[in-house]
Parts: C-alpha cells; sequence; structure tokens
C-alpha cells in the first residue's frame, strides 16, 4: 500500500482549473444574502475559488463561476468581488 501525504483541503479554481490548498484561494459563496467574497473560507453556503482576478473575470465570462454557484452572477456582484480580492491581495503582500 502506498504513503500518502495527508489531504491539505486541496480545491480547484474554476477559472484556470489550477489545483491549490484551500488558504491558497479565494472563495466566493452563494447565501441568502447574495453572493459575496468569503475571507474567512467559512460562511454557510455554495461556494466557488478562484485564484486571482484574472480567473474571476475568465470564469464569469465563461459561466463557469454561475455553474459552481448553481445560479446567476451579476455583473455588479462580480465587480464587488473583484475590488474585494484586489484589497485581499494587496493586504497580503
Amino acid at each position: 500500500m502506498e504513503n500518502r501525504a495527508p489531504h491539505k483541503h486541496v480545491r480547484s479554481c474554476v477559472g484556470c482549473g489550477k489545483k491549490a490548498r484551500k488558504t491558497e484561494l479565494f472563495r466566493i459563496v452563494r447565501s441568502e444574502e447574495g453572493v459575496l467574497f468569503d475571507p474567512t473560507g467559512r460562511r454557510a453556503g455554495r461556494g466557488a475559488y478562484v485564484c486571482s482576478l484574472a480567473c474571476l473575470e475568465k470564469a464569469q465570462k465563461d459561466k463557469k463561476l454561475e455553474r459552481a454557484l448553481r445560479g446567476a452572477v451579476t455583473q455588479d456582484e462580480v465587480g464587488i468581488l473583484g475590488s474585494e480580492i484586489a484589497r485581499a491581495v494587496s493586504m497580503a503582500e
């Protein structure tokens, strides 16, 4: 039997398909309040992950974000998500 590394909460970016640990990606969640950026990764609701702003835009353009969240995502929501992700990136640098 193989010795496998322990599971490290690996997720895939809906934009490019890159696999990374959950903590290295940005979580977007559909909840009762709408589509939101989830910096904690713990908010209740249907989630999707992106690795960058470019992947957020690609996922929206290709309708992958809507498929992953199982519902419509407005351009306004994507704009808000983009600014929140940009703020998170600038804080991390």
